[in-house]
């Protein structure tokens, strides 16, 4: 049976997302849907790779996932503006990666997704100059037809122009120097923990045992040291620890926004806030007071 997941920018409230699934299962009734998410920020493709760069693998060879995120295309027959100098058209496109097809309008997830990343295979739908009324519910009306035509066993390149360049989302990557790691929130979970772009392997260089100060929300807050659970702190105290994609993240211990509330409301800390660390080799003298932001 095929798997398909799910992710967008519609929310719950409505019924977008019910009426992506029905046509789906209008046409492969035995389709496994599986949602990644649909709470993604409206238009933010940085987000919804985040999201499928740290799922993706745990799926098999053959799935198909649907980012419905910023889904309508720019291209010119649509554009009232299409004279304009920075026009820049973006299409519906399929993305072959590590046996996983990826189905989005080329809008910077692309980019954002693979990083450094080189996919086996890139497809742009030129066809839809042809078919306008796929511009409205792109999701629906343009990406789930592909979807289905690579499920019931369509080549890509039968149905679509290949390419090598796609667009790419503005990421923010942690600038490391000799002594420090100055990374950002780039994303705050259901629990309102924080999660930065400062991996284990930014951290791993520095070496195993040299003391460090993780700082954040300015000067207001700091962390001494990486916990290997939530559960190695006392309940309602805070701490950090390498998650399950390897990145630093900031927590406490059973907060949770439903609850007491989590890291992000109890430390006023918001997505793109900064997070530092700063390393102390044996001999040096450093206090909180020094920290510059």
């Amino acid at each position: 049976m095929q798997i398909i997941t799910l992710t967008t920018d519609a929310g719950l409230k409505d019924h977008y997302v019910a009426s992506i699934k029905a046509s789906l299962y209008r046409q492969l009734p035995n389709a496994i849907l599986i949602d990644i998410s649909h709470d993604i920020r409206p238009f933010d493709s940085s987000e919804a790779a985040f999201q499928l760069r740290n799922c993706y693998t745990d799926f098999p060879d053959g799935t198909i996932h649907i980012i419905g995120v910023d889904s309508e295309p720019k291209i010119a027959e649509a554009s009232i503006e299409n004279n304009q100098q920075n026009f820049s058209p973006n299409y519906p496109s399929i993305l072959v990666f590590e046996n996983q097809y990826f189905i989005a309008t080329d809008n910077g997830f692309f980019g954002a997704f693979l990083g450094d990343k080189k996919p086996s295979a890139f497809y742009n739908y030129l066809a839809i100059h042809e078919h306008l009324e796929m511009l409205r519910f792109t999701t629906k009306t343009c990406l789930v037809p592909l979807a289905i035509r690579i499920a019931k066993g369509e080549k890509a390149e039968q149905f679509c122009t290949a390419e090598e360049n796609f667009k790419k989302s503005l990421l923010q990557n942690p600038i490391i120097e000799a002594l420090s790691i100055q990374g950002h929130v780039i994303h705050i979970d259901s629990y309102g923990n924080l999660i930065s772009n400062i991996t284990k392997e930014d951290f791993d260089r520095f070496g195993e045992n040299m003391p460090f100060t993780i700082y954040y929300h300015n000067k207001t807050y700091h962390l001494v040291k990486i916990s290997p659970t939530y559960n190695s702190v006392i309940l309602g105290d805070k701490v950090a620890i390498f998650n399950h994609a390897g990145l630093l993240e900031i927590a406490i211990n059973q907060g949770a926004n439903k609850g007491n509330g989590g890291a992000d409301r109890l430390f006023g800390v918001r997505k793109g806030d900064i997070i530092r660390v700063d390393f102390e080799p044996a001999g040096s003298h450093k206090t909180i007071n020094t920290l510059a932001f």
